[in-house]
């Protein structure tokens, strides 16, 4: 999954930015979500716009670290 498509995923799901949403709801497997947000989360250009949370859900591992929801900020638009 590119970074435009997470994003778009992410828009499509949550309806905007800022809002926070499960990972699951990407529709990826977990081997493709646990690779896709962990390549997204090293490289600092697209990391900074990413918020991971450990809540109540499908559990990912992303930087070593349970996540099960992501909320994405406004300005990652800059970068597509």
């Amino acid at each position: 999954m590119t970074l435009r498509e997470a994003v778009n995923k992410y828009l499509k799901v949550g309806g905007g930015y800022g809002k926070s949403i499960p990972l699951e709801s990407m529709g990826l497997s977990t081997e493709q979500t646990e690779r896709t947000f962990n390549a997204f989360e090293e490289d600092y250009n697209i990391g900074r716009y990413l918020h991971f949370r450990d809540a109540a859900g499908q559990s990912y591992q992303i930087n070593g670290y349970p996540q099960t929801h992501v909320s994405m900020d406004p300005e990652i638009q800059t970068i597509l």
